[in-house]
């Protein structure tokens, strides 16, 4: 069997959701599509999918192979389009990856004006708060916080995010806000996981290039941002997150932004993608449109004066 035409049907067959569902939409009967994949698990020597009477699901060899049986027909549908001409038409699919919170607040707008402006392309958009293997995954761009490692992917900075503690008005009027760092140790905390892997928490250097650390005593440990901020809302106490996750709690006093002077320095926010990708119509034009949006939102972010410091009077018994 041509390998081509068996991946192509290993891939419909998933993105169909069954193999008569994949035989209607490549015009081959169901058969001829059970017979494919069996082709390419005999070739490989290894299961892609569990089949059962009511669905079919993939394998960890399933998920792996069919991600780089993406990219592969990506590749080649790009290869032909060059050949013929066309390589100034973005078309085909691109898969994206970001952060789950920044990636529904900033990404997605901007994939939207990205699909807008080029009807011949279609977008997978990955949101997970796990670090993603593009080559291995099929991704061809993603977005990243943080230091990146050395590695062969260009990265294109668009901006920074900062690492914000805060807390509801109501527990301020209960709790004098912290004037230094230290203070802390004093106060309920809610330790958010993904951001504070621990009770020490992070602030700028008092003296010297070394951040300083303060040991908080949290009584609430969550694992989501949206957990830690839902309870700062509700006056659990004081938490520490990422500045966009926040960003209209803050401008609408529903939270306060406490010791901004004593933050560590902000995150860097990349769009990174594989060296070989660059060259690909597609990947540039999402290039052009998502980059100064996301700089354009960040800039805006960074810019918002910074508050003075909490005082919030108690109330008068």
């Amino acid at each position: 069997m041509d390998r081509i035409e068996t991946m192509t049907a290993f891939v419909t067959t998933m993105d169909a959701s069954g193999f008569s569902a994949a035989g209607r939409k490549l015009d081959r009967s169901p058969a001829s599509i059970t017979r494919a994949v069996a082709f390419l698990e005999a070739r490989l020597g290894s299961r892609l999918l569990r089949r059962t009477t009511r669905s079919i699901k993939l394998t960890e060899d399933g998920q792996r192979y069919l991600a780089a049986c993406r990219r592969l027909l990506a590749d080649l549908e790009e290869a032909e389009q060059v050949a013929a001409g066309e390589q100034a038409v973005p078309r085909g699919l691109l898969a994206v990856t970001a952060p789950v919170a920044f990636g529904s607040r900033h990404v997605r707008p901007a994939v939207d004006a990205f699909l807008e402006t080029y009807s011949e392309v279609q977008v997978r958009l990955l949101l997970l708060d796990r670090l993603v293997n593009l080559v291995e995954e099929g991704i061809d761009a993603a977005v990243r916080i943080g230091h990146l490692p050395d590695s062969s992917l260009i990265a294109v900075r668009v901006g920074e995010v900062r690492r914000v503690v805060c807390a509801s008005p109501g527990y301020l009027v209960r709790r004098p806000a912290p004037r230094e760092p230290s203070e802390l140790s004093a106060h309920e905390c809610i330790a958010f996981s993904q951001e504070t892997p621990n009770d020490l928490w992070a602030f700028a250097p008092a003296s010297g290039k070394k951040p300083r650390y303060v040991k908080t005593h949290p009584r609430l440990m969550v694992n989501t941002a949206d957990a830690a901020i839902g309870a700062a809302l509700d006056g659990r106490g004081v938490t520490r997150v990422l500045s966009y996750q926040i960003e209209a709690e803050l401008h609408g006093g529903r939270l306060i932004r406490l010791l901004p002077e004593h933050e560590p320095p902000p995150l860097p926010v990349h769009v990174v993608y594989p060296a070989a990708s660059a060259s690909s119509a597609k990947l540039r034009a999402f290039a052009d449109i998502v980059v100064p949006r996301l700089r354009k939102r960040l800039s805006a972010e960074l810019s918002t004066p910074r508050p003075r410091r909490a005082t919030p009077r108690r109330s008068r018994g």
